[in-house]
């Protein structure tokens, strides 16, 4: 039966989320420098990063930094914004897609780093782009039903390895058609950096920012539109993006009622895409650009750190009460929409 998934949490606060830049800029004008030739060769003009895309700029970690340590900057820097210590914590979720093996899990390393405690469960959550929301719902459950008291969620992406294979592999191919350059262009728009949230339980933390919950959808039918590993991405981005709204939409047309999204939203935290998928959720959903805050044109898209980072940057312009609404989204395909009280 086709519907929506909904779980409502009453228990649950954010206490704190940061994002952790990668230091190294790599403008969209460097990489058309590097794929000039490949340009020429197929009949395609520079400047499409940005002008189809409107990515400006995305980042690097530098060398020898990985996504993991990323996330444990993150990771550290978001209990001391919430002033919890390490030994408090009782599960810790990474989110990350990006990874440097199949096991163990990424999660173990940065437990280790943070210096958390035995007593505190570990291990990756991945879907995707939707990652990171999908361990807050899980953090949630844990701190509702009482098993934990505290939850931290991390996530750190490194996207320097699949621009220079997709750059490398566009040359040494010999592409000689612009539909091999769009089938790896996604690849392109992703870019590196860190985020973490840590939250608690309500009653113990009145000045926390309550997480109510919200509803997801899945359509699965769709999990071969986008496909890739750490090496190369193959995705069809027109395929994605009409699947991606039609997900969306029904999820919206049968829980927005419900949850009272139709009006009085004071911020909409955003999966960052492109220009071209935020202006088209926009109007399909009927959302307030002016209210959308973005973070892709320069930082790219950052996977599941996207949401989080967002809202990181985001959240010195809110007020206590503001209602701030996630809209997620992942490659599979999968969607989410929650609601925080801030």
């Amino acid at each position: 039966m086709g519907g929506n998934a909904i779980n409502r949490f009453f228990h649950t606060s954010i206490l704190a989320v940061c994002a952790i830049d990668a230091p190294v800029i790599v403008t969209s004008a460097d990489m058309d420098g590097r794929l000039a030739d490949v340009y020429e060769r197929v009949g395609l003009r520079p400047g499409m990063l940005q002008r189809l895309a409107g990515i400006e700029e995305r980042r690097w970690w530098n060398v020898g930094t990985t996504y993991a340590d990323g996330a444990a900057l993150a990771g550290a820097k978001a209990l001391a914004d919430a002033g919890i210590q390490p030994k408090q914590i009782g599960l810790l979720i990474n989110t990350s897609v990006s990874r440097a093996h199949l096991e163990p899990s990424s999660a173990v390393g940065i437990h280790h780093a943070i210096g958390l405690p035995s007593s505190c469960q570990n291990f990756d959550v991945t879907n995707a782009c939707l990652g990171f929301v999908n361990g807050m719902q899980m953090a949630a459950a844990m701190i509702d039903s009482g098993q934990i008291d505290y939850a931290l969620v991390v996530n750190g992406e490194d996207a320097r390895e699949i621009h220079e294979s997709t750059i490398r592999r566009l040359h040494e191919d010999d592409t000689n058609e612009a539909k091999d350059v769009f089938e790896q262009f996604a690849s392109l728009t992703l870019g590196s950096g860190a985020a973490a949230m840590v939250l608690g339980r309500s009653s113990d933390h009145p000045e926390g920012h309550r997480y109510l919950g919200g509803a997801t959808r899945a359509g699965s039918e769709h999990h071969t539109l986008c496909v890739g590993d750490m090496d190369h991405m193959r995705t069809d981005s027109s395929g994605l993006m009409t699947a991606g709204l039609k997900l969306s939409t029904d999820l919206w047309a049968e829980s927005a009622a419900d949850f009272g999204w139709n009006e009085g939203i004071d911020r909409y935290i955003m999966h960052q895409v492109s220009n071209v998928h935020t202006k088209a959720i926009s109007e399909a959903l009927g959302l307030d650009p002016a209210k959308t805050p973005l973070t892709f044109p320069k930082r790219g898209n950052l996977g599941p750190a996207a949401i989080p980072f967002t809202l990181a940057g985001a959240s010195d312009d809110l007020s206590a009460g503001d209602r701030v609404l996630l809209l997620g989204i992942g490659s599979g395909l999968n969607a989410s929409f929650s609601e925080i009280v801030w």
